[in-house]
């Protein structure tokens, strides 16, 4: 690669990080962390508890400063540019931060409202249309369902239309239809053109999703790359003839179905 066309390659990079260290007293939670994302991927960081996810997402959204390393998000160091980076960003953490009290549409306007974007109400219902919530835009969210609230809270994310998103855990406690509908929100935003960061526990959530994974061990990325990639790195699988019988959450959702329900919720 010619020196113009690996600068090039950077500044299509929606997230860089090089190096990133942290630790809490004598614990170092992260010990070097590297890897990018090209503008418009999904991309996973997976890792067990502990093993530094949630402080990598803090990092790159400006609530952390590494001990040691930089990183740039869409195009700006966290650190010297930190307000530029929170321009440009949005972050959804395990638990939503809806206001039970308000309905889904004065979630968002306030959100709008805070975030000084043009006409709220305009963008309240839009994004209550575009998340399948306009028929309870106007109940309060407290009554919304698992899956539900999740999509209100990506849709708060979404006000002022960031390039980024950080997604930390973004399914943690919900149903496997509440799951579905988000993972469909996910793909969906991608195909807008969104970059989306998702941290998860959940291996066939970033089977599903990921355009690119990364597993976070130990305080150090151990292999970044497409599924296709890593599933080389374990030698090729034999072929046997059995019967496959459907997995608990293929039977559950046989059953139950998987149509969303708005206003009934």
């Amino acid at each position: 690669m010619t020196v113009a066309s690996e600068a090039k390659a950077i500044e299509a990079n929606a997230i860089e990080a090089v190096g990133l260290q942290k630790a809490y007293g004598e614990v170092e939670v992260l010990k070097g962390v590297d890897f990018r994302v090209s503008g418009g991927e999904i991309f996973a960081l997976l890792g067990s508890n502990g093993a530094g996810k949630t402080t990598t997402i803090n990092i790159l959204s400006t609530l952390l400063k590494p001990d040691a390393g930089a990183a740039r998000v869409a195009g700006f160091d966290t650190s010297r540019e930190a307000d530029r980076v929170r321009r440009a960003i949005s972050l959804t953490g395990q638990f939503a931060a809806v206001d039970e009290v308000l309905t889904g549409r004065e979630n968002l306007v306030l959100v709008a409202r805070l975030r000084r974007v043009p006409d709220p109400a305009a963008v309240a219902g839009r994004l209550l249309e575009q998340f399948g919530l306009a028929g309870a835009a106007d109940k309060r969210a407290g009554t919304y369902s698992g899956g539900m609230t999740r999509r209100l809270d990506i849709a708060m994310s979404l006000v002022g239309s960031p390039e980024v998103i950080f997604l930390d855990e973004p399914t943690t406690g919900l149903d496997p239809e509440g799951r579905l509908e988000v993972w469909d929100t996910v793909k969906d935003l991608a195909k807008q053109g969104t970059t989306i960061l998702l941290t998860t526990q959940h291996l066939d959530e970033a089977e599903k999703l990921a355009d690119r994974i990364a597993i976070l061990h130990e305080g150090r990325i151990v292999v970044d790359g497409t599924l296709a990639e890593l599933k080389k790195l374990l030698p090729p699988a034999k072929i046997e003839y059995i019967d496959k019988q459907p997995t608990l959450e293929e039977i559950y959702l046989s059953l139950v179905g998987t149509k969303k329900v708005e206003a009934t919720s």
